[in-house]
């Protein structure tokens, strides 16, 4: 199934909770849409058997000065198609619900998503840190993070 496609059965089932295609070469086209029917929509891709989306790839996030954009790749394994979705966030509360109970492989990537960039998965089962010390505090991917010069005492190397 094209991304066309899929783009045009979620726009009729969703509203405007499905905001746009894009598609603009040379990067892969995206479908984005409302963070807050982020849930639904991916329930939906993944238990409609003309979607079958039963393979979360990746989530990550991106800090646009102004906001946050949590990017998700999702593939069909018995359909062979993939699509990409995309949810803005605005940097000053960074909330989007948690789609771990969708795909238990979004658990890693959504709390290594809140440990770089602050993103906020609600819902989560166990929101903390992954990569940095539970006490770290910023996130390090942040365009407006300062570095700290120590921890604990310590100089942080540069």
């Amino acid at each position: 199934m094209e991304i066309t496609e899929i783009y045009n059965k979620l726009k009729d089932k969703f509203g405007d909770s499905v905001k746009d295609l894009i598609i603009s070469p040379p990067s892969d086209a995206f479908i984005a849409i409302a963070s807050d029917k982020l849930f639904d929509i991916c329930l939906e891709l993944r238990d409609n058997p003309e979607f079958d989306f039963d393979y979360l790839m990746c989530i990550s996030a991106v800090d646009f000065s102004e906001n946050l954009e949590v990017v998700y790749h999702i593939y069909s394994m018995n359909k062979k198609h993939k699509v990409i979705l995309k949810v803005s966030v605005p940097k000053e509360n960074p909330v989007v619900p948690s789609i771990e109970r969708i795909w238990r492989s979004a658990d890693w990537h959504e709390r290594e998503a809140y440990d770089l960039l602050g993103v906020v998965f609600e819902g989560h089962h166990n929101l903390i840190r992954i990569l940095l010390p539970y006490d770290w505090e910023g996130h390090p991917l942040r365009k407006d993070y300062k570095e700290p010069e120590t921890y604990h005492g310590m100089k942080v190397p540069y």
